[in-house]
């Protein structure tokens, strides 16, 4: 019988899409540990274990996440069944072997994960080869592939358009239009309407494209021209700041499988 507890599975990047990958391996009793910038880029902080960083801890359905400072502390928060968040660029030697490697950054791009870092590496989205850079890839991109596990070629192309949702697609997402430095007269949950002033980069104001449900925000300081800075929901559904996407879910679903698949053939 497979126990996942003797697993442990390292989660580079704990944004929103990286989340669903995390809280579906720790439900199912996978110790898991996330990697995360010092200050993280995630937007969609309600739902992302990347905010322990900033927070120390998070709660996201039921499954607590816990900054911690060294890879033992992580090692023994996921073992207790917490999602251990430590602030790491590389991936660290840690006490206990590490089982399954996930890139889940979503640079659309290669970076520094390659295969052979952990007995099977996972990849999500765009820029990596399964069988060449990974063992296997999960397709983020939203349509009937969503969450596919592909363990021979790549993901579906970034087309740097973001997925339709409540109807709107590029002009949900806020980016930043210049280099500085970002803060908020808004916060998550507030239902706002087109135009409304919602913070600041320096002196120039950073207004809402569309109205709805503002379910993204940055943290405030440096931000880089283009950067993705907030997200506004037009369903105008509140609750929604609170709960882990059927995206996220669905890739978390197709890394799960692949990690399973991994651990069958090892068993047999």
């Amino acid at each position: 019988m497979i126990d996942p507890s003797n697993h442990l599975v390292v989660v580079r990047g704990g944004g929103d899409l990286g989340s669903g990958v995390v809280w579906r391996l720790s439900r199912v009793g996978f110790p898991v540990v996330v990697l995360e910038l010092e200050r993280p880029l995630t937007v969609r902080r309600t739902v992302a274990f990347s905010s322990a960083i900033t927070e120390h801890t998070v709660m996201i359905d039921g499954i607590e996440g816990r900054r911690v400072e060294s890879t033992d502390a992580a090692v023994a928060a996921a073992q207790e069944g917490s999602v251990a968040v430590i602030a790491a660029r590389d991936v660290p030697t840690f006490p206990v072997p590490i089982s399954v490697l996930v890139d889940a950054r979503l640079a659309k791009q290669k970076l520094d994960t390659a295969r052979g870092q952990a007995p099977v590496v996972v990849a999500l989205g765009p820029g990596f080869d399964a069988g060449v850079d990974c063992d296997a890839v999960v397709e983020t991109m939203r349509g009937h592939r969503l969450g596919r596990v592909i363990w021979n070629g790549q993901a579906a192309v970034n087309t740097g358009v973001p997925g339709e949702i409540g109807g709107a697609s590029a002009e949900r997402v806020l980016r930043a239009e210049y280099q500085g430095v970002i803060k908020w007269d808004a916060t998550f949950g507030d239902v706002v309407e087109r135009g409304q002033v919602l913070g600041w980069i320096d002196n120039d104001a950073v207004t809402a494209p569309i109205a709805g449900t503002i379910r993204g925000l940055l943290l405030p300081g440096p931000v880089s021209a283009g950067l993705k800075i907030g997200d506004i929901d037009p369903r105008f559904d509140p609750a929604a700041i609170q709960q882990i996407s059927d995206k996220a879910l669905s890739i978390g679903g197709g890394v799960l499988e692949a990690v399973l698949v991994w651990l069958r053939a090892l068993h047999e």
